[in-house]
């Protein structure tokens, strides 16, 4: 997730490519996202941009002309506008021509030159958002890389709230207290300073005084100073490595100065990002969740706060793939003939299990049927033939003894 370091970097990609350039026309929004449209629009226009924590405002200007008879028709004159920026998890900005705009382009400026230049706002995951005629967000406190006193006092002065009851790692996310300060930045700091990630917050920052003894009035220029003695540069190591809040100001001007993750959204090189790394998903580094589900990255034991059960999730490699969040219709075809194959197969194996079993059953019922069949017409027919006989017997002697009475009597008659 882009932090406090790379949306600065953004601000300087956008006032550096849209130098000179006159935009015009209204900013087109795409049709699947879900953001406000811009109501803004003029036939020639400037962009500059400015950070703040991990908010990025895009000013857009117009271009004054001498033409007071066209703006009283109009009824006013056209009038700046601000778009406040947060990038989420994948956001970013891209300067290209129009032939060339990216995929997942979600607003977009054009210039007026023909054929035309687009600043596109880049979200593959969507979960960036802008905010026209917006304003920094109120709840974020201030920028611990440009508006470091104010960030130090704003901390010192709130000690005693509830929110550092928790963890030093979780405290370290909270925006409103650390504005610019995220996943990658909280393990690096917590690494330099050797401070447990699951200790009381309140127990690291009670002891610190909200005036520092920082001479860098511009913090975004080297440090170029080679007369400084070996004692001088460990003594001023030292002495930032003890204040956490002077590392949380000091750590994100460090991945300034390099350059960052190479902001340019069209490259891809990571190497002096990840050479700059220390403890951030470094081999050797432990790492577990925390009461959020943010994994954090730490050296030794991680503190007495840390949660019961918590699971350490496995190692992610920091470059990007090329085919990351490739969702064309190649892939889902892949996809579904995986999913079929698969059950086939079960399929194909539940009836090879099957069919011996319902053999069986019907082998047992044929024998059962035969092995009753003689045994039942035996039992059953034998008494009907015994039945029978005897009645036809009966009835042959009555009919006889019948004949026998009627000629008795007739003999007797005559």
């Amino acid at each position: 997730m882009p932090e406090g370091p790379e949306l600065h970097l953004a601000s300087l990609y956008v006032n550096s490519m849209c130098e000179g350039v006159v935009f015009s026309g209204p900013v087109r929004k795409s049709e699947v996202s879900k953001n406000p449209d811009v109501p803004f629009t003029s036939e020639a226009y400037r962009i500059t941009a400015t950070s703040r924590g991990k908010e990025v405002k895009l000013t857009l200007t117009p271009i004054k002309k001498d033409e007071p008879k066209r703006r009283m028709k109009t009824g006013q004159a056209e009038q700046p506008i601000d778009i406040v920026f947060r990038f989420g998890m994948s956001g970013y900005f891209r300067f290209t021509r129009e032939d060339e705009l990216p995929k997942h382009a979600h607003l977009c400026f054009y210039s007026k030159e023909k054929p035309s230049r687009v600043l596109s706002f880049v979200d593959t995951r969507r979960f960036g958002s802008w905010e026209p005629n917006g304003t920094w967000q109120p709840n974020r406190g201030p920028c611990v890389l440009f508006e470091y006193k104010k960030f130090r006092e704003n901390v010192v002065s709130n000690v005693s709230d509830r929110a550092f009851d928790r963890p030093i790692c979780e405290v370290l996310l909270n925006q409103k207290y650390f504005n610019g300060i995220g996943n990658y930045l909280r393990a690096e700091i917590l690494f330099r300073s050797n401070i447990p990630p699951f200790v009381s917050a309140r127990a690291v920052l009670e002891g610190l005084e909200s005036d520092d003894s920082c001479e860098n009035e511009n913090p975004l220029k080297k440090e170029t100073d080679t007369k400084m003695s070996v004692s001088a540069k460990k003594k001023q190591m030292k002495h930032e490595m003890s204040d956490l809040l002077r590392l949380c100001h000091a750590v994100p001007l460090e991945v300034v100065n390099l350059g960052g993750k190479g902001y340019d959204p069209t490259k891809k090189e990571y190497s002096d990002f990840e050479a700059w790394l220390q403890c951030y998903c470094v081999d050797g580094m432990k790492s577990l969740q925390d009461h959020n589900g943010r994994t954090i990255w730490f050296r030794g034991d991680p503190g007495p706060m840390a949660p019961k059960n918590s699971k350490s999730p496995k190692a992610k490699k920091w470059a990007k793939k090329d085919n990351d969040h490739d969702y064309t219709d190649t892939k889902k075809v892949a996809k579904r003939k995986r999913e079929t194959k698969v059950k086939k197969t079960v399929i194909k194996q539940e009836g090879v299990t099957k069919t011996p079993k319902k053999e069986k059953d019907a082998r047992l019922k044929e024998a059962e049927s035969k092995s009753r069949k003689p045994a039942k017409t035996h039992e059953v027919n034998a008494p009907q033939r015994e039945t029978r006989s005897n009645a036809h017997r009966r009835k042959t002697s009555s009919v006889e003894a019948t004949a026998g009475l009627q000629r008795r009597t007739m003999r007797r008659t005559r």
